[in-house]
């Protein structure tokens, strides 16, 4: 009789890996704060992580101004979900990322959650470029989560479709957390990342259709129909 599996071993690898690395960029500068590596400059280290890897408008206002896309602005549209701006932020985007990830990835294939993962990162910095203010930061991997729920969201509302029941139940999730992030900028100033948030559950639930297995020949289909 085979042993069942835990629930660590039901996270998909390629969950996995993005967690690992996440917690890897945290763990580096938790220990740095404490002390027990890098010596007194790695006090900085989350600083200048944030001025190096985080997102700023100002670049992407760069870029499109001058058409010339420096790798340092380029690459700032995958790195910036790695590097968070707390222990604590850093801490409750992993665990959603591997609860999210353990639904979503059972019915994905490892390359389809890395394009989700990055691809709603992307997504999610541009359009938040467009219309926060030039020195505002995104930093953290909120905005891929909230892919993940955009693309957890599709698969409800195809359940719900096929269950019959209302489809507007899969919106449950994610009008929950909308709600939170409004009941919090009426007492706090939170900023403009609840725009990278909403583009990237908005872009994970368009992409989840193609990533989902059968979702190209399902979309070549379609064309050819029309």
């Amino acid at each position: 009789m085979s042993r069942p599996e835990g629930p660590v071993n039901a996270v998909p690898p390629a969950v996995v890996v993005l967690f690992i690395a996440i917690v890897a960029v945290e763990g580096l500068f938790s220990l740095g704060k404490a002390g027990f590596i890098g010596g007194p400059a790695s006090i900085g280290w989350r600083l200048g992580a944030l001025q190096d890897y985080g997102f700023f408008p100002a670049y992407l206002d760069f870029m499109l101004q001058s058409g010339s896309f420096p790798l340092d602005g380029v690459m700032r549209f995958v790195t910036y979900p790695f590097v968070h701006g707390a222990f604590t932020q850093a801490v409750i985007a992993g665990i959603m990322l591997l609860a999210l990830g353990k639904f979503v990835g059972e019915a994905m294939k490892p390359v389809a959650i890395l394009v989700l993962f990055f691809g709603t990162s992307i997504l999610a910095a541009l359009v938040f470029g467009l219309i926060a203010p030039p020195q505002e930061a995104l930093f953290g991997a909120f905005p891929a989560v909230y892919g993940f729920i955009g693309a957890y969201s599709y698969m409800l509302w195809i359940f719900y479709r096929v269950a019959g029941e209302r489809q507007i139940m899969a919106f449950r999730l994610i009008g929950l957390l909308m709600g939170i992030q409004l009941l919090f900028a009426v007492f706090f100033d939170v900023g403009l990342t609840w725009v990278a948030e909403l583009a990237g559950f908005v872009t994970g639930f368009a992409l989840a259709p193609l990533l989902l297995p059968g979702g190209l020949a399902r979309l070549r289909a379609k064309v050819q129909r029309r």
